[in-house]
């Protein structure tokens, strides 16, 4: 039997988080495969953050967005369509933000102006979690930490992002939309309607979870991605 060695795994983060998103999750995936964490590089514009990473993307390699580090990750597919082999697109949507959720967005970057930023507030993080995780404060603190370290300035620029500003392109890899039934920050729907977009996609829905799927169910979604992966033979 010829053994075919594992595709490499780029894994992008969300919102004003940083690769320290995925250090539980990847204490569980299958062992034999590489993964490669990269951060959302400054831009004003998707393609602009794609291309800040573009020169350490792997030849041949599968993607995973989680939220905002969906729709980069789509980008990465329409403009580097044949190198990559499959994506997994988590807790993330088509649709750009609402006019009251830009609204909320640009009030909150004016609020960076005046002061020290101190990364995203603790009710913001905490309506991200599932309830019985806003009520853990280290879990909390983690994610605000990640703020706090990216800055204001990249949470002004990831802030006013044109969420819709992604090249057109058929994108016929296998793709896996993950999506959590207590996601606060995205409706049920968006998942069905990511999951439409593409010839070759499947959906899991995790039980348990808020938005933040890889710190809240990190078991769960390495269980996910690794049988996604292997039926695939990716």
């Amino acid at each position: 039997m010829t053994f075919i060695q594992p595709l490499p795994v780029v894994l992008l983060p969300g919102f004003m988080l940083d690769e320290t998103l995925w250090d539980d999750y990847l204490k569980n995936v299958a062992t034999g495969r590489s993964y490669l964490r990269l951060p959302l590089s400054p831009g004003e514009t998707l393609q602009d953050i794609a291309a800040g990473f573009a020169d350490r993307l792997p030849e041949r390699f599968v993607i995973v967005g989680f939220s905002l580090g969906g729709y980069v990750a789509r980008t990465v597919a329409a403009q580097y369509g044949q190198r990559v082999a499959g994506m997994i697109l988590i807790a993330t949507s088509l649709r750009d933000d609402t006019p009251q959720q830009k609204q909320r967005k640009q009030e909150a970057v004016a609020a960076t102006l005046g002061g020290s930023f101190q990364g995203l507030s603790p009710s913001a993080i905490k309506n991200s979690l599932h309830p019985d995780h806003a009520g853990d404060p280290q879990q909390v603190e983690r994610i605000r930490a990640m703020g706090r370290t990216l800055g204001a300035q990249v949470f002004r620029t990831q802030s006013l992002l044109d969420r819709t500003d992604i090249p057109q392109a058929d994108i016929s890899c296998p793709v896996l939309v993950i999506s959590a039934r207590q996601d606060n920050l995205r409706l049920p729907e968006e998942a069905t309607e990511l999951a439409e977009r593409f010839p070759q996609a499947e959906s899991v829905v995790v039980e348990h979870s808020g938005h933040i799927i890889p710190l809240e169910q990190p078991e769960k979604l390495a269980d996910i991605t690794d049988h996604w992966l292997k039926k695939h033979r990716l």
